[in-house]
């Protein structure tokens, strides 16, 4: 027993397990809240109010919806598999919540002499390891709509995953940009690399770009909804689910959404780093000591994670009511024949920058020789005849 609590102490293991508590907390609240901001920016835009009856502004209309999804009929069909029907929207939620687990969300505690640093879990394959588990989400997806015995929920399940098979190559390929200047598949590695204001958006625009148009793809976000089009499958491979079943799958979504734009605040714009971050320490351990001080500065980084992650989920909602939906063919052809073309051009500018010693100026001379090539390309592209009326 002596030796249990002496590794407990040692570890820091209760206080690790807060954090992780409070990160779990959080990414569910954030989520639950999404859906009422989704619903005010849609309205904003839309010029109308947005939710405004359950509580002040509508703020208790993710508990109303949530209790409404609770005592729904929970109804599964007379010749879907049973047992595939209930495990395809768990599968969703549980790799949707596994995905922020090794997120850093700020620096280190400074706790009785030891730091605590407010990650989940530290791993050195961290990105390998979100993108493992993005990938088995799909799988909760196919699930769904196959076990449901519906021809539009199959047809949304499939959808799906060449979608994501699609869209993971061209995300794939833009992140080794990154792993090639950092060396390391650690996310707080390539976020402590950012420090201050060293943001990888200046060294990899193209490659942020891309990610994040990646993003919208997995995500199954507007433009790229494809997979519960209503016009074309009823409601896609949830068509069949009701209750918190389908409360799951769309829960998953928001989830995703704040996971999504965790890793991107992560990889491109510096994470917990903020300009001035060290004099702002500085100050902070002068006038309250080292500990405090460290503390304080530690919880103005968590400020800033989560004021760009939720930046990020605006920016999600911002372009669902902005841009029109895709056709199938041109979001196969945006991730096969756009993307991942332009995610290899990417990765041969940052290799050959990086050869170079000159690696800011030679990726933004290379960006702009790659624009002027694809202009000099497009300009030259064979002219469709023109369209006869009546024909």
């Amino acid at each position: 027993m002596n030796g249990f609590m002496q590794w407990v102490n040692e570890t820091m293991f209760l206080w690790k397990a807060l954090i992780i508590l409070v990160i779990f907390a959080i990414t569910l609240g954030i989520a639950a809240y999404s859906t009422w901001a989704e619903r005010k920016v849609a309205g904003y835009i839309q010029d109308r109010s947005g939710p405004n009856r359950a509580g002040w502004g509508g703020l208790l209309q993710p508990l109303a919806d949530a209790g409404k999804m609770f005592f729904k009929e929970d109804f599964i069909p007379a010749q879907a598999d049973k047992w595939l029907f209930i495990l395809g929207p768990c599968l969703s939620m549980l790799t949707a919540l596994m995905s922020s687990a090794v997120v850093p969300f700020g620096g280190a505690f400074l706790i009785d002499g030891k730091e605590v640093t407010v990650q989940a879990i530290e791993i050195n394959i961290g990105i390998l390891y979100v993108f493992g588990v993005v990938s088995l989400g799909v799988y909760g997806v196919m699930i769904g709509g196959w076990a449901s015995n519906n021809k539009f929920s199959l047809l949304g399940a499939i959808r799906a995953a060449s979608q994501n098979i699609s869209y993971e190559l061209a995300m794939g390929m833009s992140i080794i940009a990154i792993l090639m200047m950092s060396g390391s598949l650690s996310l707080r590695t390539i976020v402590e690399q950012q420090h201050g204001f060293n943001w990888n958006i200046f060294y990899q625009p193209l490659g942020c770009l891309i990610f994040i148009v990646c993003a919208f793809a997995e995500c199954n976000r507007t433009p790229f909804d494809l997979p519960e089009c209503e016009t074309e499958l009823v409601g896609g491979y949830h068509t069949e689910y009701s209750s918190m079943k389908l409360g799951f799958y769309l829960f998953a979504e928001y989830i995703n959404m704040f996971a999504s734009s965790a890793v991107t605040a992560c990889l491109f714009f510096g994470g917990y780093n903020y300009p001035g971050m060290d004099w702002v320490q500085a100050q902070l351990v002068g006038a309250f000591g080292q500990a405090i001080g460290q503390n304080i500065a530690t919880f103005i980084g968590i400020g800033s994670m989560f004021t760009k992650i939720l930046f990020g989920i605006f920016f999600f909602m911002w372009v669902r009511w902005t841009v029109p939906r895709f056709r199938y063919d041109q979001l196969m052809n945006l991730g096969w024949k756009g993307l991942i073309p332009l995610a290899v051009g990417n990765l041969i500018i940052t290799a050959v920058a990086m050869l170079s010693g000159y690696k800011l100026a030679g990726i933004w001379i290379g960006l702009a020789v790659l624009i002027l090539v694809i202009s000099i390309f497009w300009a030259l592209r064979p002219r469709k005849g023109a369209a006869v009326l009546g024909a």
